[in-house]
């Protein structure tokens, strides 16, 4: 069975959701009445609130339940750099006052920062293929930035804060990366300075209040491992409108010695420590394993969450003191939700398997609050570690230490990275064959599981969560979608469910991450708080309802995908970054969202409207 959808409201298909009933009218004049009676469930809601006592009159009427349904439209698409559009739009962000987006694109060489302008969609321009998708575009670049000419490098995040744009541009290993700053308030964008920051700046954003920029300096090692720089969150202040010369870099030296009591919190440690490389004894701490991915700033501007996404966990800087605080976020327990761990079974196969746990291992996050409390949106996406580096013949990379040669990759230097059934399994997992038809294919982490070192692994654990969760400020979890994303999937698509982002052959990626929720966004519409989560590998975006984040629920999903199996692929592909924009700054009068899709090279601009 082989479907499409675009885009996509499941009103039919699932539960939206539900406010509180309005409370009963009173009475009409006459003698006192008595107290109202309890207001009846609405058809999707929750069961109405209690009629209030008459002051003099009879029972309120029953409480009515009201069904806010998004409807989401694509009004805006461009392709940057058709000719090889992978990466040509990868992070977007908006500037509200020209109602232009700024694009990351790490296609050109060097990488480029491309400007479209949204303040006028015409979503009758675009038509849909045969497949029912939308392949032609109603967008176009109409402004290119030069990186090269500033600083070399590549380019990895940009954020905008009123008319200051921020740029990471990363080094090669072992080399302080920059952020480059430009003034956009003109048509033509203006280079104002660029401050140093640490190795590897992998994310940027502002505080809301625009006074200071965060960097997540991921500090990657080098394939060889002769280079493993610390990872790091540089500060840089802007008083006044003057962005500082230099960065206040943090780092996680004070936790070098506490490595067991991060790793019984759930912090992951994947490294070849102990193990020789290119002549080079490995040994790694603490600070050099972690990893700050991506940076979210609660709503008053007091915390910077920082994703440290291969080690499992979150960071916490309180920006007032600069105190740095890590978080492991555990595991999750497979033996209570259901997941496909195979991609040869030929069939949609979902199963719980005990003993089996999943990484969380968050790449974007998102932050917001409710009852004035902070909490965390993380997409789960999942991360192992490999490192390759240049060998030019097998018996040469075995003997530099290298585990095995590829011609294309190279000589893999180290990965954490096993499949199920290469692995030696103790008794508790009699109950399954351990072959292609269970979780034989599953990718699983070697560092975990054989906690006595009897060459026998008794827990398993794979890459990512296959969700997304919310935690509190305090890093505990309040809420995971458990095994949603792979059954909303597998409902809506059949046969091409868990397919890759680069091919239709479906049940491709069950092995590895399932649909790879990645990219992330929160907003807010009418009076209620949504998240949208990007599916990199199977390109849709789901959406959910998180204005309580203890009652959270979901309300569509959208897609603009070609799969027809064993057919080119068309549309957007590999959700990557989000923005959404509010109606209030909306060209429209009505939220859009943004999505920078990495394989396609496409900018999608969907409409939401409530319903």
């Amino acid at each position: 069975m082989n479907k499409l959808i675009i885009p996509l409201a499941l009103s039919t298909l699932l539960i939206g959701c539900a406010l509180e009933g309005d409370d009963g009218s009173n009475g009409k004049d006459g003698a006192v009445g008595e107290q109202g009676q309890v207001g009846q469930t609405g058809p999707t809601g929750e069961k109405g609130n209690t009629g209030d006592t008459g002051a003099q009159g009879q029972a309120g009427d029953p409480g009515k339940s009201a069904t806010i349904q998004l409807v989401p439209t694509l009004v805006g698409r461009a392709v940057l750099n058709a000719q090889s559009p992978e990466g040509a739009a990868e992070i977007v962000a908006y500037h509200t006052q020209s109602q232009r987006i700024f694009a990351l694109n790490s296609s050109a060489s060097p990488a480029t920062i491309e400007v479209v302008s949204i303040a006028q969609l015409d979503a009758e321009a675009l038509t849909k293929n045969a497949e029912g998708v939308v392949t032609n575009t109603n967008l176009e670049s109409s402004k290119t930035i030069q990186l090269n000419e500033l600083e070399t490098g590549d380019a990895n995040s940009l954020a905008i804060h009123d008319n200051l744009l921020a740029v990471a541009v990363a080094k090669e290993t072992g080399q302080a990366g920059k952020i480059l700053f430009f003034d956009i308030a003109q048509d033509n964008p203006q280079f104002l300075k660029s401050v140093t920051v640490g190795d590897l700046p992998d994310m940027v954003t502002f505080t809301p209040d625009g006074k200071k920029v965060i960097v997540a300096n991921e500090g990657e090692p080098k394939g060889d491992y002769s280079i493993d720089p610390e990872g790091s969150i540089a500060i840089i202040d802007i008083v006044n409108g003057q962005i500082a010369d230099n960065a206040t870099l943090l780092n996680f030296n004070a936790y070098d010695t506490q490595q067991a009591t991060l790793e019984a919190q759930g912090v992951v440690f994947a490294n070849p420590t102990g193990r020789t490389i290119k002549g080079n004894a490995i040994t790694t701490s603490v600070s050099m394993d972690l990893e700050p991915e991506y940076v979210s700033m609660s709503k008053d501007g007091r915390y910077a969450y920082v994703s440290l996404q291969e080690n499992n966990a979150l960071a916490i800087v309180d920006l007032e003191t600069n105190a740095l605080t890590v978080k492991g976020l555990g595991f999750k327990d497979w033996s209570n939700w259901t997941l496909d761990a195979s991609d040869k079974d030929d069939k949609i196969n979902f199963a719980s398997y005990p003993g089996l746990y999943g990484m969380y291992q968050p790449d974007s996050i998102a932050t917001y609050q409710w009852q004035g409390a902070n909490f965390i949106v993380s997409a789960n996406e999942g991360d192992g570690r490999e490192y390759f580096f240049d060998s030019q013949d097998e018996i040469t990379c075995l003997a530099e230490g290298g585990l095995k040669f590829d011609e294309d990759d190279g000589c893999l230097a180290y990965t954490d990275e096993s499949r199920a059934e290469d692995l030696a399994l103790g008794g508790n997992f009699s109950y399954l064959n351990n072959d292609d038809l269970d979780i034989g294919r599953l990718k699983v982490s070697t560092e975990l599981g054989d906690a006595n070192n009897d060459s026998q692994y008794e827990e398993l654990y794979t890459y990512g969560a296959r969700s997304f969760s919310i935690w509190d400020h305090n890093g505990h979890r309040v809420y995971d979608s458990g095994d949603d994303v792979g059954k909303i999937t597998a409902a809506i698509h059949g046969d091409a469910f868990n397919n890759d982002e680069d091919e239709n052959s479906g049940d491709t990626r069950s092995d590895a991450k399932g649909a790879e929720p990645e990219a992330l966004a929160i907003g807010n519409i009418g009076d209620r708080t949504y998240a949208f989560i990007g599916l990199e590998r199977m390109g849709g975006i789901l959406v959910y309802d998180i204005s309580n984040p203890f009652n959270v629920k979901m309300n569509t999903y959208m897609i603009n995908r070609g799969l027809q199996k064993d057919a080119e692929i068309s549309g957007d592909l590999a959700p990557e970054g989000m923005a959404f924009i509010d109606a209030e700054n909306s060209p429209t009068g009505t939220a859009l969202l943004v999505v920078g899709n990495e394989i396609s090279g496409s900018i999608s601009v969907w409409s939401i409207a409530e319903q």
